[in-house]
């Protein structure tokens, strides 16, 4: 079985998982926590970091901290994960959605502007799977409308857009390390911002919104997303590694696309934007058609070969619709990505054999479709 995605875990994560077992310090009162949302944040070019259990708990916490009131509304992309919208929905705020690039398969940033009422408070961007959302007109339009900008970095651990760090962006960014991230600690997620006042109040809000007064007295509900010193060790020493982990992604990235170069019926990543060039954080094809696309994952599985499909857009999620949500709104680019799209396996732990292997069996399965 050629898998999705097997992370690496060979550098100092063993060391320090000891560490935290021969010193006790497992829970989230351990040393490695700090550690981690210190040098993270340095790396990324924030002032803060808050560490907490998982990306979407970083969202929540994010998004609540900004305490924008009932009803605003907050401009998302359709085509992303669940998690984004979702904070934003129990957040007591009202998506509004935009449709995709085609090449890029971000946010389509010139269609942002029409989307904008006396009720916009906040633009949430969302990079998508290995190319930046294009910034520089979203922080026009943040500055100009005077809206604040959430950053949804969960996939670009170390991407830049013109030379800056994605999640250096927002008013207020998260980050996950699920396994399949370029930083990965299991479950884990990182709040970033470098105003002081929001850094404090996020930290409240991880924690159950203890008091510095009485002990367990609330005044507020938060939550219990804390991220454990066990997290945070192999949080460190990931980011120790963390150049060599894109090298690597733009490595595979790099071999598909000579393997698979001459493929007119599947559209490629694009490799290089004007602002960017590709991190691979996993390696997505579009095929011509729903019923290819299908096609294709099940020949891959019978050759025990991973695959995933895209995201689904968010104006077609049935638990949306029936919370009354995105009614007979259509994105018509977002819906041929969500559809036809999906990427095959593009972990750290694959080989260049692996690779190839996968490229010679896509390559047929195309061919004979």
């Amino acid at each position: 079985m050629i898998p999705v995605n097997i992370p690496q875990l060979n550098g100092n994560e063993k060391k320090y998982l000891e560490e935290c077992i021969d010193t006790g310090w497992i829970s989230s009162e351990g040393p490695f926590v700090s550690r981690f949302e210190n040098e993270f944040s340095k790396y990324i070019g924030q002032n803060y970091g808050i560490a907490v259990s998982n990306g979407s708990a970083a969202l929540d916490v994010a998004i609540r901290a900004l305490e924008l009131e009932k009803g605003s509304e907050v401009i998302c992309p359709t085509f992303t994960i669940i998690s984004p919208v979702q904070s934003v929905i129990n957040e007591g705020l009202v998506p509004v959605l935009i449709d995709s690039d085609e090449e890029t398969w971000n946010m389509d940033v010139n269609q942002i502007e029409s989307k904008i009422t006396s009720k916009t408070k906040a633009i949430l961007v969302v990079h998508i799977y290995g190319l930046p959302v294009d910034m520089n007109p979203i922080l026009q339009l943040a500055k100009k409308h005077d809206l604040k900008i959430i950053e949804d970095a969960a996939e670009m651990h170390g991407q830049t857009y013109n030379d800056k760090k994605c999640g250096a962006f927002g008013d207020v960014s998260i980050f996950s390390f699920y396994p399949n991230k370029h930083i990965t600690t299991g479950e884990g997620g990182m709040i970033l911002t470098s105003d002081s006042i929001l850094a404090e109040r996020c930290k409240k809000l991880r924690n159950l919104c203890f008091e510095k007064g009485r002990r367990f007295v609330h005044n507020e509900i938060g939550w219990n997303y804390r991220m454990t010193n066990m997290q945070a060790a192999l949080g460190v020493a990931q980011l120790e590694q963390i150049d060599t982990t894109i090298d690597r992604k733009r490595e595979i990235g790099h071999l598909y696309n000579q393997l698979l170069k001459n493929n007119a019926d599947l559209q490629l990543p694009l490799a290089q934007a004007e602002y960017a060039e590709n991190i691979y954080w996993v390696y997505g094809l579009v095929a011509k058609s729903e019923e290819e696309c299908a096609r294709i994952q099940r020949q891959l599985g019978e050759l025990k070969i991973g695959t995933r499909p895209f995201f689904w857009c968010m104006h077609e999620q049935p638990v949306f619709n029936k919370m009354g949500f995105f009614k007979s709104e259509s994105y018509p680019v977002a819906e041929k990505i969500a559809r036809n799209g999906f990427y095959i396996p593009s972990g750290l732990g694959i080989t260049n054999e692996q690779i190839e292997e996968v490229a010679e069996s896509l390559i047929k399965i195309v061919a004979n479709g």
